[in-house]
């Protein structure tokens, strides 16, 4: 189960039973809005706070996923959620819903795959049967709280991020191999990486590294080849980490392929000029993952994949009391099985 000294290796191959993708008005602008279940236009989605929204688009998230595995909620063993709130509010309301057994989980932006590698080990294991990995953000919920108010017009550098207003889930359950199936085969848990960089509008320089020592971590302990994946996906570095990273794989001579590999704060609004480097938040690579990179998958584009979500694991109070942000990274490989 354990290899190397980090990594988790799945034997049991627990299967992605469904997944889905909520988004809001901006996100149904991008390329990617195709692979949404359901693109908001109001961005409060007729709730009376920004929070109450976000709140709203995880319930919406968990609810189609289970519609889609056609199964009630009745059946969900565990749920594991977080998000970018304080006390993860956002998760727990969605918990109170869901009326599942929650197990609350903080990683920022890398909570998608936190979420999703616990889940996949508590089927493996076979201490559930039927796991829900989620995770949630808001663009005006996560200004308000990490920088400015959206009313206050603050002026961004172009290392800036835009949060992505969105929400992912996933069901991972038992199951045997099937054609066009889905299976998480393994995960590498991040270890934190703070090269003391304290720009709260440069988060993709800040996590970086944090990225680069988890994929490093990943190869060196499943000891495979390093163009055993068809695509590596990172979880919103934006233009400025993604460059950085690259540089980092030429400079450690990790032979990772510009070809194969991607941002998902880079893909989920393409060259758009409004977001600056990209999109962020927990939303974000759940998103792009649960939704794009999972029908790609299922469409036969890729047979593995692994996606690597990088979360900056700063606060409102360590800023102000001028911390360096420490940064962290989970990665979790997905393998489509053929017959």
């Amino acid at each position: 189960m354990l290899q190397g000294h980090q990594s988790w290796v799945f034997s049991r191959r627990p299967m992605i039973l469904s997944s889905s993708a909520i988004g809001g008005p901006f996100e149904a602008q991008g390329p990617l809005a195709d692979d949404f279940d359901l693109l908001h236009g109001d961005l409060l989605l007729e709730q009376k706070s920004w929070e109450k929204a976000e709140k709203m688009l995880l319930d919406e998230a968990c609810a189609k996923a289970i519609e889609k595995a056609g199964l009630t909620k009745e059946s969900i063993n565990f749920f594991i959620c977080g998000d970018l709130m304080n006390q993860i509010i956002s998760s727990s309301f969605a918990a109170r819903t869901l009326s599942a057994p929650y197990i609350g989980v903080f990683g920022a932006c890398s909570t998608s795959m936190e979420s999703l590698a616990i889940a996949a080990l508590l089927v493996d294991k076979q201490a559930a049967k039927y796991t829900l990995a989620a995770t949630a953000s808001h663009n005006a919920s996560a200004e308000k709280q990490y920088r400015y108010p959206t009313e206050y017009g603050a002026q961004k550098p172009p290392s800036a991020q835009w949060t992505v207003t969105a929400s992912g889930a996933a069901i991972v359950a038992e199951g045997a191999e099937g054609d066009n199936t889905l299976h998480v085969t393994s995960a590498t848990i991040g270890r934190i990486v703070d090269m003391g960089l304290t720009d709260p509008f440069n988060m993709g320089a800040a996590m970086a590294p944090a990225a680069y020592d988890t994929i490093e971590s990943h190869f060196r302990d499943l000891q495979i080849p390093e163009d055993h994946y068809d695509l590596i996906v990172t979880g919103d570095l934006g233009k400025v980490g993604h460059s950085i990273l690259l540089e980092l794989f030429q400079n450690h001579q990790l032979n990772i392929s510009p070809d194969h590999y991607r941002d998902a704060g880079m893909m989920i609004y393409g060259d758009n000029p409004a977001v600056w480097s990209g999109g962020s938040g927990c939303g974000c690579s759940a998103a792009v993952t649960y939704g794009h990179l999972f029908q790609k998958m299922r469409k036969r584009a890729w047979k593995r994949i692994l996606i690597v979500a990088t979360g900056a694991l700063l606060s409102p109070i360590s800023f102000q009391q001028k911390e360096s942000i420490p940064c962290i990274a989970h990665a979790v490989s997905i393998e489509r099985s053929e017959r």
